[in-house]
């Protein structure tokens, strides 16, 4: 499980994550290959933000991404030489007629999906509260494939975020952490991308 580490003096959140999505590769000489332990080390660091929004509401968010995050790397470590990159690992499993590590690497991306989306918009408009953020991106991302069951406990946690300016002193610099956020976003969004286009494929399906 991840923990958030302490912010160093003058930085950001950004600056005490073990690995960011800054740093994850994307070879797009290899059909936009996306290494399986870079990309699962960086998103297991992007659950600390959820440690950061205060609330044990979003308890169950973080518990959700990390749980997908374990299905993924059981399927890595149980066959390392089939798994180098997410893409390989996800076809290598369907060919053993299994689908356990697609099935969380889908949700995983739809929960990175939905983070991304709320922090593009905390950053485009600088007068919605992070409430509205975080709910419309759940709306048009995780909430469509939530059971109603499900649904309640995420839009808790929806509306239990903090007021953005509490949200970015906690960051640490504020104007820092804006930039270093839209880089982050950035690459976690190519990622995304990468990844959704590549499970809507017929192979990659179940």
């Amino acid at each position: 499980m991840a923990f958030q580490a302490a912010i160093p003096p003058g930085g950001t959140w950004f600056d005490t994550l073990k690995k960011s999505f800054v740093d994850v590769p994307v070879d797009s000489s290899n059909g936009n290959a996306i290494p399986t332990s870079e990309f699962l080390e960086a998103a297991e660091s992007l659950t600390t933000l959820f440690d950061l929004l205060g609330s044990l509401a979003f308890t169950p968010v973080k518990s959700d991404m990390i749980g997908n995050i374990k299905k993924v790397r059981d399927r890595q470590l149980a066959a390392p030489g089939d798994s180098s990159t997410l893409q390989s690992l996800v076809l290598n499993e369907m060919k053993s007629k299994k689908h356990t590590s697609a099935e969380g690497l889908l949700w995983l991306v739809r929960g990175l999906d939905f983070t991304s989306q709320a922090l593009r918009h905390t950053l485009q408009n600088p007068d919605a509260e992070l409430s509205t953020s975080f709910r419309t991106a759940y709306t048009g991302t995780l909430k469509p494939h939530h059971s109603f069951m499900v649904k309640p406990i995420f839009s808790a946690a929806m509306s239990a975020t903090p007021y953005k300016k509490d949200f970015y002193a906690k960051m640490g610099n504020e104007e820092k952490a804006k930039v270093d956020m839209a880089k982050w976003l950035d690459a976690l969004e190519g990622q995304v991308r990468v990844l959704k286009e590549f499970q809507e494929r017929k192979e990659a399906k179940w």
